[in-house]
């Protein structure tokens, strides 16, 4: 496949066509077209970047086909960090540009991306129809997203930002092909059991004999008495030498087809308690369950496939949580503290699960595992996930910004109360946000070796009254990489540390994920997601982010990103789409091979111009006016 510039060239990081001049396509008045253009949008995302597109192409991203075919695509707006903004596709004889083509929808896109190859290398069969068969399962559920959002804008009275922000993702990841797929979920439980659809439901509760229970917890109170807790006091009496086991309501559904678990049922060593208890509020990962008040979140077991991988809880994982939190408690959690007292870790403190029989050779048997999570939140606190703040929202188009997402809105009326510019006010925001959100994660890498999965969605930030950030929570008990070279300053913190978590990776692998996660879904994702919005401009914030990893970053953490960051031509990224067409499940197998990774291009290095390279790290504009270093 080849590109084609035609037309004028719009600048790097600033729009192409006038945004006023046509319709964003993801405010289509039909919600089924919105999606379906929301679904083109991602995948060429993912297509741009994974085949190495760097210079704008023009005012249409023209893709060669090959038998003499083009996909011809409208550039609305070209991001230097990859947030790119797309209109329709068509499809053409030729390359002569879209007179005479024929529109195409999502899954016409992805076939024809598909048929290009992953890597240069031909895509099965079945992945490509399993490709196609999520894109449309995605668009579907993306629809409905829209249009609940259009009937009802607004949450309901009483939810607390932390949940309305786990509910904004209506689109989700920006640069994955099939963001919202969730294969096995039936029509009438998805409202149920969507965020998006501000979904509530019962936990499903099972009973399992002593001998067969496992767990661990760090807290005073064991993490049979947490469940038993959870049930609340008008639950019926637990069998007789039995603990409470919580469950999602469908992997209750499809766990009782199990052959284990179908014998342990009528055996009577594994009770089918049914649901029961309140209402618990699905967060944006769908298996995390929130409830307002309640001491405790749970992140259940659910063996759907969501995005690229059915989400059970591995063992390993369970252990990691426990462990980090023992770890925090031991001492570095105070220091950590000390540096950063606005930065925590949503603590994974237990778990509780089965080992059931016939599980030989193994721990546990999968699916009955349940993490514990304590619940910070309360009712009145601001803290939002990163993802959900920047999401674009289809439903709304306050102030003529196209599709507004949370940030376009805050940032409007902090500008409007402060009486400066936008982007003026937006680059203050940003700066403020590294030091109170990024800042710690360097910390923890170049202090304590330990690299976060600290990607948009895994991150919380927490915003004053007014809107500006003065604090953040990382959350994931599969996002840790603990690097060998510091085995053993860990190992002295928490003799044992990794050894049943399975957490130690080669530096150089911790370098590649914690690069991706924080330095190009993190940092240069939102990078983006203010210049598509016309927040600001990018290269003005690359810059300042040059200045942020030049200074404090550099001399505040100790760890080797910010040097990265600034200086390589070339940095390692996640290829959601190479992943789909290989077939990967990225929680099977060794780390280093969940996802398939590429090399692109540096907007750090590359966006600045050889003169900023050249002057120096800092170079660039400088900060806002007002803004607080």
């Amino acid at each position: 496949m080849s590109t084609a510039a035609r037309g004028g060239v719009p600048a790097q990081g600033q729009a192409g066509p006038d945004p006023a001049a046509d319709t964003d396509p993801l405010l289509h008045p039909d919600p089924a077209v919105a999606a379906d253009c929301a679904a083109t949008e991602s995948l060429l995302r993912c297509w741009v970047r994974e085949t190495g597109i760097t210079g704008p192409p023009g005012d249409l991203l023209t893709v060669a086909l090959g038998d003499g075919l083009h996909l011809v695509v409208p550039v609305r707006y070209w991001s230097p960090c990859g947030w790119h903004r797309f209109g329709r596709a068509v499809l053409v004889a030729g390359a002569g540009g879209r007179e005479g083509g024929h529109p195409v929808d999502a899954v016409t896109v992805a076939a024809l991306l598909a048929r290009g190859g992953s890597g240069g290398e031909p895509v099965a069969p079945r992945h490509v129809a399993d490709l196609a068969g999520r894109v449309v399962d995605s668009v579907r559920r993306t629809a409905a997203f829209i249009a609940e959002h259009r009937r009802a804008p607004e949450p309901p009275p009483g939810t607390s930002p932390f949940l309305d922000g786990e509910q904004a993702l209506l689109l989700g990841h920006p640069l994955h092909p099939t963001p919202k797929s969730r294969e096995g979920l039936g029509e009438s439980e998805a409202a149920a059991f969507s965020p998006e659809l501000r979904g509530a439901h019962r936990l499903h509760w099972f009973a399992v004999d002593q001998e067969l229970a496992a767990s661990d917890s760090a807290l005073p109170s064991p993490a049979a008495a947490i469940t038993a807790a959870l049930r609340g006091p008008d639950a019926r009496p637990l069998p007789p030498g039995t603990v409470a086991l919580p469950l999602h309501p469908w992997q209750a559904r499809e766990l009782t087809h199990r052959q284990d678990v179908h014998r342990l049922l009528g055996e009577g060593r594994l009770h089918d308690l049914g649901p029961s208890g309140p209402l618990w509020y699905p967060t944006s990962s769908l298996r995390t369950l929130h409830r307002p008040g309640a001491p405790f979140m749970l992140k259940l077991s659910l063996g759907l496939r969501i995005t690229n991988s059915r989400r059970e809880n591995l063992r390993k994982e369970l252990h990691r949580g426990v462990e980090v939190h023992r770890l925090l408690a031991g001492g570095l959690g105070e220091e950590w503290r000390a540096a950063h007292p606005g930065f925590d870790i949503v603590r994974d403190p237990a778990w509780i699960g089965a080992d059931l029989a016939g599980a030989a050779g193994t721990e546990g048997a999968g699916g009955l595992d349940t993490v514990i999570r304590q619940n910070p939140f309360g009712a009145a606190d601001r803290v939002l996930c990163v993802a959900g703040l920047v999401a674009e929202r289809p439903s709304r188009t306050e102030g003529g910004i196209p599709a507004a997402s949370r940030l376009c809105d805050l940032l409007h009326r902090l500008a409007a109360r402060s009486g400066r510019p936008t982007a003026t006010v937006a680059t203050e925001w940003f700066l403020r946000y590294l030091d109170v959100v990024v800042l710690p994660l360097l910390w923890l890498d170049g202090q304590a070796g330990i690299a976060l999965e600290a990607h948009q969605q895994n991150s919380l930030v927490e915003l004053d009254a007014h809107g500006w950030p003065v604090g953040g929570r990382y959350r994931d008990n599969q996002g840790y990489y603990f690097r060998e070279s510091r085995a053993a300053a860990l190992d002295a913190r928490l003799p044992g540390i990794g050894t049943r978590s399975d957490t130690f990776v080669p530096d150089a692998v911790a370098d590649e994920r914690f690069g991706y996660y924080l330095g190009i879904n993190h940092l240069l994702g939102l990078v983006g997601a203010f210049g598509s919005q016309r927040l600001a401009d990018e290269r003005l914030l690359l810059a300042a982010l040059r200045r942020f990893l030049a200074g404090s970053a550099a001399a505040a953490t100790g760890s080797g990103l910010p040097a990265r960051l600034l200086d390589a031509p070339t940095l390692r990224c996640k290829a959601n789409l190479r992943t789909r067409l290989n077939g990967l499940d990225e929680l099977v197998g060794p780390v280093e091979t969940q996802s398939v990774y590429v090399t692109v291009d540096n907007p750090l290095v590359t966006a600045a111009g050889p003169g900023q390279v050249a002057a120096g790290p800092g170079a660039g504009s400088a900060p806002a006016p007002g803004a607080s270093r």
